[in-house]
């Protein structure tokens, strides 16, 4: 048990990890950012953020659990939502990367990040901020949200993605 712990951790603190990471991280902060009145909900309680597309990754590399975490966590810094948002709908993003890494149906991939930010965002959304509405109703709209970034950008990315994931995601 021991040996197994010592060879993941290694594998966890190689350049490479940290790089695929960083990369992640990188561009889940600009993507957010690319369309940041989309990205925040600014316009109703519809939230698409386009870089939760990226939230496949963990199918191909257990880099992009932190990635997108460390990349959630920058974004979230300029949501309204301010510190609430920065802890809680990055914790959200966490959860759900880390579910993924372990579905294996491509078609299921998706529905760990669409359910957990539905919950959390939505739940979120009511609290400080719809608070006059029934709860179900940000939860839907975060969740219909979702399942557009996730389903409509997310499964041609990890098709695309899993034709050259040899080149992309080697390991030797």
């Amino acid at each position: 048990m021991v040996f197994v712990e010592d060879k993941m951790n290694k594998k966890l603190h190689t350049p490479r990890f940290m790089a695929e990471a960083g990369i992640i991280a990188a561009l889940y902060f600009v993507l957010t950012m690319a369309i940041a009145p989309l990205s925040y909900g600014q316009l109703g309680m519809m939230q698409i953020r386009i870089s939760e597309a990226l939230c496949v990754l963990p199918f191909f590399t257990p880099a992009a659990i932190p990635g997108l975490f460390v990349g959630c966590v920058l974004a979230n810094l300029f949501s309204f939502l301010g510190v609430v948002d920065v802890i809680f709908g990055s914790l959200a993003t966490l959860a759900a990367a880390a579910m993924t890494y372990f579905i294996k149906n491509k078609w299921l991939v998706p529905l760990p990040t669409i359910l957990v930010n539905a919950v959390a965002i939505g739940a979120l959304l009511h609290f400080f901020y719809f608070t006059d509405v029934p709860l179900f109703i940000p939860v839907a709209y975060v969740g219909a949200g979702e399942a557009l970034a996730c389903y409509a950008l997310g499964m041609p990315l990890l098709f695309l993605l899993n034709k050259h994931q040899k080149k992309i995601f080697y390991r030797p």
